[in-house]
């Protein structure tokens, strides 16, 4: 298993090119300690983005990112978990089993692990299911589009 910087890191470099395919502009914050990764240019709307990785759960047909951080503080040893409520506006997931980034945003999010079907439920369930086909980059970036009063994005996907 590859070392967890390792993993972030390349899906955070997934991410970045994500958004730079379908023709959003991407800053990459100086030095370490921000809560967020990257942040996305949408027409004038900085947008700060955590990336995740979005890991497939063993025996579903489900992805599923962790919306907390998780850490142990050096000096007391104490485990120290953080939401990015008010610190993130979107959530980038790459999935290495799907190759595709899912975006969605932070407070539509729970705080703990954000779930994504791949496959609709055997049992027909709709309501809390999210399905991952409904939240990937290139359908967050037609919604945005399409929401966006400025119409930051052009038919072709382009800013």
């Amino acid at each position: 298993m590859a070392h967890t910087k390792m993993v972030g890191n390349t899906s955070e470099a997934f991410v970045l090119a994500g958004f730079l395919s379908v023709g959003f502009q991407v800053c990459v914050p100086f030095g370490e300690g921000s809560r967020y990764d990257l942040v996305v240019d949408a027409g004038g709307h900085l947008l700060r983005v955590q990336c995740k990785t979005a890991s497939k759960v063993p025996g579903m047909d489900a992805l599923r990112f962790k919306a907390r951080s998780v850490r142990k503080d050096p000096g007391s040893n104490v485990i120290v978990t953080q939401t990015y409520r008010d610190q993130a506006d979107l959530f980038a997931a790459y999935s290495p089993v799907t190759g595709k980034v899912y975006v969605l945003p932070v407070d539509e999010c729970p705080v703990t692990d954000v779930w994504l079907r791949l496959t609709p439920a055997k049992n027909n369930q709709q309501i809390g299911i999210r399905m991952a086909e409904e939240h990937t980059l290139e359908a967050w970036a037609a919604r945005y589009s399409a929401s966006s009063p400025s119409g930051v994005l052009s038919a072709a996907g382009r800013l």
